[in-house]
């Protein structure tokens, strides 16, 4: 959300656990076509990932783009440590160019410099910026990591600081010449055909509760012929007129005054959903729709309309990649038997209480969910999950969903 408010444009995710090799090179080459650079920052390391032969690691990604890549180093501390650091990068896989170094919370001007020193003389790796410790840099965090920008009224003025900052410490021309350096032609997918059924309006709770939605995803709803509606879970009163709702992941834990507070909205969705509304919930949406919220000591009324009460923990209760295998009881159509496919997770809440005995569209191949065996609540034509689903080849998630919501009478 920072680097896509930051950039004017959404961010995609590149993820090789739900996506192919040939989806992946398809999304950069659809969304570089009318970009002057496409930039991919790497999640967690350079070479981290979950095999032991790196083919989903960041170095992985960078190959298979032919993307140069640009380490950049935490400084504190080092001098001459960091030459091997840089080294060793560069020996462990050949086929990864890295073609740039940005030395990073940086002590002052005698630290770079000495580093800048060591990195000339032991490397042929050029150094493209030194950025020195500043607070004025830091995007603060919570328990689930930043404060994401839809929440920070400010957002738009740290990234203007950010962007000076950097402006003066990174050789911004020579970035770009790197990336210039080593191109890939792609091939953009065929074009997606408008739709010939009717539009359906789903309503999406979009505001600084609720915000976590990948735009890939928006754009799959779109491509099947959703309209989505937006609506505020914090101020509006009531929901608008639509054939489905989404409600997707957040920090409903962050807003539980508010959303306690605002009853009437919180009864017109109870009574949408038990009158058959085609509903999905995504982890904090799944919170919400739950009894209520506990955190910090205080217990705030939500939806109520899974019965079960949410309760936030001090640590993650599920965190990282899942498998999911679809039980007869999944409500969207499909087009062949119920199958398997990847999702990921992160919640530091689970599900508390539950009065009654629940039925479930997943089993839990890998990963933790709702109980470690179970996700994908279904209670009148309602999906709740704690598992984030990405529209992909091998789960087109969004068409299913808008065709369920097609077929329902309204």
């Amino acid at each position: 959300m920072w680097l896509g408010q930051a950039a004017g444009l959404p961010c995609h995710n590149l993820d090789f656990y739900c996506m192919s090799h040939e989806e992946i090179l398809a999304a950069v080459g659809q969304y570089s076509s009318n970009a002057d650079i496409s930039l991919i920052e790497g999640n967690k390391g350079l070479y981290d990932g979950l095999d032991l032969d790196g083919s989903n690691s960041n170095a992985a990604l960078a190959t298979l783009t032919h993307t140069p890549v640009i380490l950049v180093l935490d400084a504190r501390g080092m001098t001459r440590g960091i030459a091997p650091l840089i080294l060793g990068y560069q020996a462990f896989d050949p086929a990864v160019k890295i073609a740039g170094v940005i030395l990073n919370q940086l002590g002052g001007s005698r630290h770079e410099a000495k580093l800048r020193a060591v990195i000339e003389h032991y490397t042929d790796v050029p150094v493209i910026g030194g950025v020195h410790r500043n607070p004025a840099l830091l995007i603060d965090e919570r328990h689930l990591g930043l404060i994401p920008s839809n929440e920070a009224s400010t957002a738009d003025r740290k990234i203007i600081e950010i962007r000076d900052c950097i402006k003066e410490q990174v050789d911004l021309e020579r970035l770009l010449a790197v990336a210039g350096n080593d191109t890939l032609e792609f091939t953009l997918p065929p074009p997606v055909h408008g739709i010939t059924t009717p539009v359906v309006r789903i309503g999406i709770a979009h505001d600084a509760a609720f915000g976590f939605y990948y735009p890939d995803d928006l754009a799959a709803l779109h491509q099947a012929g959703a309209e989505l509606v937006p609506f505020n879970t914090l101020t509006d009163s009531s929901l608008p007129a639509v054939d489905g709702l989404f409600i997707g992941g957040g920090f409903p834990e962050s807003h539980l005054q508010t959303l306690a507070g605002n009853t009437a909205l919180r009864a017109d969705i109870r009574k949408a959903i038990e009158g058959g509304l085609p509903a999905y919930a995504e982890c904090g949406g799944l919170m919400y729709l739950s009894r209520s919220i506990a955190w910090n000591g205080k217990q705030s009324d939500m939806v109520g309309i899974i019965p079960a009460d949410t309760v936030m923990h001090a640590r993650p209760q599920g965190r990282g990649y899942m498998r999911l295998r679809e039980t007869a009881a999944a409500p969207w159509p499909s087009t062949g038997p119920p199958g398997e496919f990847a999702a990921h997770e992160f919640h530091y809440s689970s599900l508390e209480n539950m009065t009654e005995s629940l039925t479930f569209a997943y089993e839990v191949l890998r990963g933790t969910c709702i109980d470690g065996r179970h996700d994908g609540i279904v209670i009148h034509n309602l999906l709740a999950c704690y598992s984030h689903m990405r529209d992909t080849q091998q789960h087109h998630w969004a068409r299913r969903f808008v065709g369920f919501v097609r077929s329902r009478p309204n």
